[in-house]
């Protein structure tokens, strides 16, 4: 489990290229080596791994290498800071909301006719 602003700082940059959302939506299929992932990426090879070294500093996925190939995996729970912190911001802004929601009811009621 991942905690921390650091930790969540490394996720939200490794889901902000498209490249590496491609390989995330990928894994949620299964497991992928290397090759399968650079597949539908118009990249070299070192580019890919570089996102994938990135993917797997943020805590998204792991790896493990078998003779030749390297396989990436999902972690599994991954998202659920990034989900605490969407959670935390929503139920900000809905508190917020409604406050506003409940003023402007308010003000309403005691304009003149």
């Amino acid at each position: 489990m991942m905690d921390g602003q650091a930790d969540l700082d490394r996720m939200f940059h490794a889901l902000s290229d498209r490249s590496r959302r491609g390989m995330i939506d990928r894994l949620g299929r299964g497991p992928a080596s290397v090759t399968e992932l650079a597949a539908p990426l118009a990249v070299a090879l070192p580019t890919v791994m570089k996102h994938l070294q990135v993917l797997e500093e943020s805590g998204l996925v792991f790896s493990e290498k078998s003779g030749r190939v390297r396989t990436y995996r999902l972690q599994q729970d991954a998202l659920a800071a990034v989900e605490r912190w969407v959670e935390q911001r929503k139920i900000q802004w809905t508190t917020t909301f409604d406050r506003l929601d409940h003023f402007l009811a308010n003000e309403t009621e005691t304009l003149p006719e």
